[in-house]
């Protein structure tokens, strides 16, 4: 019992952890006073937001640091990397000292870096901690990434909401604090010794603790509108405490009480945990390799596409080397860096799109719009693992269904800038990018084999910043092409800034354009895969 308690009480410090360490998220709360302070443009306020998400292809050092040292103090390495860059970038912004721009973008990669650090300890903690429902654990734990804005928003109106240089400061130390009570849960941890009971027992409690998380969702996205008054905000914030350490009881009921029934074991395959399944190739004497050339000159084009480089076997090791040859690699890389990367610099913008929209007090509301619908989009990524058995139906086709929001969204906000349009079409990003986020881990470790999942899904993750940089950079060159050319601006301090709905609808355009080839790269890629899977629920049953 003590045992099973032990690594629920991991995973619960890992929520902890994912829940505070997301800073990544309120850059748009604090972005327009770092513009103003430091009197730069919006190109070179991309450029710091680029530097952020560059921290991500660092992300491959804490798997090496992992190698040599534990868990704890990788953990405590990225919360010293967070520390020092967004305590020095909060004294700036507070003119405590003066750093020319070059150090403040140093800062802004180096706190890039603890965010990635981060992740990599949580998925580390969860795979070896439930290695036979990695998908449930890790969609999870990765879903309370997203309501960090809503919880620093939270925090922040509870000491003062009229200043939003408290972002930065919080940044600095709440992941810290974090850590510290994420410590002994991870350094108590021990190798488990699973029964088939247990992994059995396993999916009941993620049932429970994901309505839970529903639960909390929830509550950060309706009533967080509400804690604008300090008063307000201080209760408010002490029940979202509550529903954080609520997970604390519920693991620890399930183990000292015997259910008296096993659950569905259906959630998880116990005979085939790794998912090394044999593609299906409807008749694998007539395979691509061997096909005369007249054969192949019957078949469309669309075929020939949809068969050349096909994969032979899902969950199969691919060494980088080997991965980067794959043509499903590819529309992978293309569906992610054209949908749940665009939504991420969708969301650095946040705070000069709703400015220029006239709606800066708003700000704060439609950043913690995003965060919530981020987090909800992260926890829908693991209704294929609830479903398996009940609905069969790829994981890839999950992900092409996620990003049809997406280029709605965009297109939606090219042609009205209204609030309400504004609040929808944040929510549908958020959603659509949340899920990409979280369901990206699972879908690495099946196509690509789960051993080579650290390395690959880093691989990856190259495209968000690249796509910051280039996305970033269209943004930014038509937000100051607007500013010189029209009257409506205002000078804040020394930044001058664009309003009106000009400043970014060419910029949406591009944007929903984009997105819509992430999207029919995604079906294409479900089109590759779907016989694998279907080939896999046939054998499982």
């Amino acid at each position: 019992m003590a045992v099973r308690s032990r690594k629920w009480m991991i995973l619960v410090a890992t929520i902890w952890i994912q829940a505070f360490t997301g800073t990544n998220f309120d850059f748009s709360s604090y972005s327009s006073t770092l513009k103003s302070v430091l009197g730069i443009s919006q190109l070179q306020l991309n450029y710091l937001s680029v530097a952020s998400d560059m921290g991500k292809a660092f992300g491959w050092c804490s798997g090496v640091f992992l190698m040599y040292f534990p868990l704890w103090v990788v953990m405590f390495m990225a919360a010293f990397f967070g520390f020092f860059g967004y305590a020095l970038q909060w004294l700036v912004i507070k003119q405590v000292i003066s750093l020319p721009y070059f150090l403040v973008f140093l800062l802004c990669l180096i706190a890039g870096c603890s965010i990635t650090w981060f992740n990599t300890v949580c998925f580390v903690l969860c795979i070896r901690n439930f290695p036979s429902n990695r998908a449930l654990a890790l969609s999870l734990t990765i879903s309370f990434n997203g309501v960090s804005a809503a919880l620093y928003t939270l925090i922040a109106n509870a000491i003062n909401p009229k200043d939003d240089t408290l972002y930065l400061f919080l940044n600095a130390l709440v992941p810290l604090l974090a850590s510290c009570l994420a410590l002994i849960p991870i350094i108590r941890q021990r190798p488990l010794q699973l029964s088939t009971y247990t992994i059995n027992q396993d999916p009941f409690i993620f049932i429970v603790l994901n309505v839970l998380a529903v639960i909390t969702g929830l509550y950060l996205l309706l009533l967080n509108s509400l804690s604008s008054e300090t008063l307000r905000a201080r209760t408010l914030l002490l029940g979202a405490l509550i529903l954080l350490f609520l997970p604390l009881c519920l693991p620890g009921i399930v183990c000292d009480r015997n259910w008296g029934f096993r659950t569905n074991s259906s959630l998880v395959d116990l005979s085939d945990p790794e998912l090394h399944t044999e593609l299906i190739e409807k008749d694998q004497s007539n395979s691509l390799n061997i096909e005369p050339f007249s054969a192949i000159n019957k078949e469309g084009l669309f075929e020939k596409v949809m068969e050349k480089g096909r994969l032979t076997m899902l969950g199969e090791e691919h060494p980088a080397r080997l991965l980067v040859c794959r043509w499903d690699f590819w529309l992978y890389y293309v569906a992610y860096f054209c949908g749940g990367t665009i939504g991420l610099v969708y969301s650095n913008n946040l705070g000069q799109i709703t400015q220029s929209l006239g709606y800066n007090s708003k700000i704060s509301a439609v950043v913690t719009l995003y965060s919530s619908f981020s987090f909800f989009g992260r926890l829908f990524s693991a209704a294929p693992d609830f479903l398996l058995g009940k609905v069969n139906f790829a994981r890839t086709g999950w992900l092409a269904v996620a990003l049809v929001p997406t280029p709605i969204a965009f297109f939606l906000l090219a042609v009205s800038g209204s609030e309400v349009v504004l609040h929808a079409s944040t929510a549908m990003i958020g959603l659509s990018s949340g899920f990409v986020f979280s369901a990206a881990v699972s879908i690495t470790s099946e196509l690509f084999g789960p051993n080579s999942a650290g390395i690959n899904h880093n691989i990856l993750i190259t495209n968000i910043p690249i796509g910051s940089l280039l996305y970033g950079l269209l943004a930014a060159l038509v937000y100051d092409s607007n500013v010189t050319s029209s009257v409506d601006k205002i000078v804040l301090q020394e930044a001058i800034v664009c309003m009106g709905r000009d400043c970014y609808m060419q910029t949406f355009i591009c944007w929903g354009c984009i997105s819509l080839l992430g999207l029919i790269s995604s079906f294409l890629l479900f089109l590759r895969t779907r016989p694998a899977y279907d080939d896999h629920e046939t054998n499982r049953n």
